[in-house]
């Protein structure tokens, strides 16, 4: 059970497969490559049905200053046109963190059909504190997901305290 930042109204953590926790841990190894290279620390996987990784990210927004360059977002762009519908409709997105409202829709859009991740937004509300430019839309990804016309599976969080250590002492205080 999660023993880092646990806010009372923060969802419970979901347990994965042997499988599903290998590519969760590979999507927390790129938050931690984003970190070192001074971004958000976010990091995403995305795994085909056979076990195949198609594409790798992780957060580049501050080396870029592309305020798109979420991790979940940059491997979408990634796995354009190299693709097609049926394998990603397969496919599962690992994300180290819970994807934010605009990851959501780019996982929409591209059609893949299974997204687990690590550490939720309501944990992560609470290392952002309450500075402006860290603040998202309060609104969860499972929330994007339903209003979907295909099915979206929506698996976490999960994995939190390995997830949630490379937020530690990154954020801002307000």
């Amino acid at each position: 059970m999660n023993t880092i930042n646990h806010p009372s109204h923060a969802p419970q953590e979901v347990a994965l497969s042997e499988r599903d926790a290998k590519y969760l841990r590979h999507a927390i190894e790129f938050s931690k490559i984003a970190r070192d290279r001074g971004n958000r620390p976010f990091g995403a996987v995305v795994v085909s049905k056979e076990g195949e990784i198609l594409c790798e990210a992780f957060n580049k927004g501050t080396e870029t200053g592309d305020v798109t360059a979420h991790a979940e977002t940059s491997a979408v762009r990634l796995l354009a046109n190299r693709f097609d519908r049926e394998t990603l409709s397969k496919a599962t997105l690992y994300s180290s963190g819970e994807p934010c409202v605009m990851c959501a829709g780019a996982i929409f859009w591209s059609g893949i059909g299974r997204v687990i991740f690590g550490i939720d937004a309501v944990r992560l509300r609470t290392f952002r504190g309450e500075v402006g430019e860290q603040k998202d839309v309060e609104l969860s990804c499972r929330d994007v997901f339903k209003a979907s016309p295909h099915s979206i599976e929506c698996i976490g969080p999960s994995l939190i305290d390995e997830s949630t250590v490379h937020h530690i002492g990154f954020w801002k205080s307000a």
